[in-house]
């Protein structure tokens, strides 16, 4: 997927024409979308056109459930064209995204939702609104392993294969994830027949090979139940907000640090300004992103290339069930 030219003013028409809708009418889905539906899907892929060359993956992993569903709505309404804009002002030149939404496989009826990488302003909106809302939450721990899980074994990139360049996955959430991920959650949801459950850390360490992961908390006070947990599987990659309105900026911020376009927090301001980030933001939008700049601006290191080691024994297992 992939196909078309991404417009700026296509992309603002979208949203004016919706920006004083309620949630319920942006987005309208009673239940999963059945072309969102995970099961039996082999791959999700972003790929090299005529077009556009130079794919890059990005994928935004939404955790809808409770008060997340909030920052789909925010997403959906006001702040993904000033995402893209700054991709395209920094000549990062073919972005593709993905929306994929997901809550807990134990209790929702549409526990994982999955687009497809797109590059036009109006095919990255439908796969968004088509997002099923789902209500609940509030449980100790979210699928997020999950939609890892999806990530890791059944999406394809270009720039992986033909330049040895990871994706992107940014993640919300506001819980901790399961420890494991149960064989037969993976075959019920997605259709996968596994010989044994996966950690979350196994999970992690294969997304990370294909993947930059980030996960994303979108206030202060949800961090005290769940930063740690994320920190010990992700490290600096861990993005704690003071706002969820600011997850595209902190989002664009974090690949311009990461790609090496800026080298600086005032180059950093600079780009998202002229994209449109808020004055008033502006401080807490620099904290959020400050623990992971300090590491990269000060490491000498490939942007984005595909993690080093050895095949984990899990991978294997993986392959040889998923594609038989």
């Amino acid at each position: 997927m992939g196909n078309g030219n991404y417009s700026q003013a296509a992309h603002q028409a979208l949203l004016k024409k919706r920006a004083s809708l309620p949630t319920e009418k942006v987005f309208t889905q009673s239940s999963c979308h059945p072309l969102m539906n995970p099961k039996g899907v082999r791959l999700r892929e972003s790929r090299d056109s005529d077009e556009h060359p130079q794919s890059l993956g990005i994928v935004f992993a939404l955790d809808v459930s409770g008060s997340m569903a909030s920052i789909p709505r925010e997403i959906a309404t006001k702040y993904l064209p000033d995402f893209m804009k700054v991709l395209y002002d920094c000549q990062i030149p073919d972005p593709q995204l993905l929306f994929m939404a997901f809550g807990d496989a134990l209790h929702n009826r549409a526990p994982l939702q999955v687009g497809q990488f797109e590059t036009t302003a109006e095919l990255m909106d439908q796969w968004l609104t088509n997002v099923y809302l789902e209500s609940g939450g509030g449980s100790q721990y979210e699928s997020y392993e999950l939609a890892m899980y999806f990530l890791a074994t059944h999406t394809e990139m270009d720039c992986v294969i033909k330049r040895n360049k990871r994706g992107y996955m940014f993640m919300t959430g506001d819980e901790i994830p399961y420890p494991r991920l149960a064989k037969n959650v993976i075959e019920g949801i997605i259709g996968d027949k596994l010989d044994d459950d996966l950690t979350t850390e196994e999970i992690v360490a294969e997304l990370q090979k294909t993947y930059t992961p980030f996960f994303i908390i979108p206030d202060l006070h949800r961090a005290q139940r769940c930063e740690r947990r994320w920190r010990d599987l992700l490290g600096d990659h861990v993005l704690v907000l003071e706002s969820s309105e600011d997850v595209t900026y902190v989002s664009a911020g974090a690949i311009l640090i990461n790609e090496g376009i800026v080298s600086n927090m005032n180059e950093l301001v600079a780009q998202l300004q002229n994209a449109g980030m808020p004055a008033e933001r502006q401080g807490q939008i620099v904290r959020a992103l400050t623990p992971f700049a300090e590491l990269s601006f000060t490491a000498k290191v490939t942007p984005n290339a595909p993690k080093d080691g050895k095949e984990s024994p899990s991978w294997k297992k993986w392959v040889g069930k998923i594609f038989d």
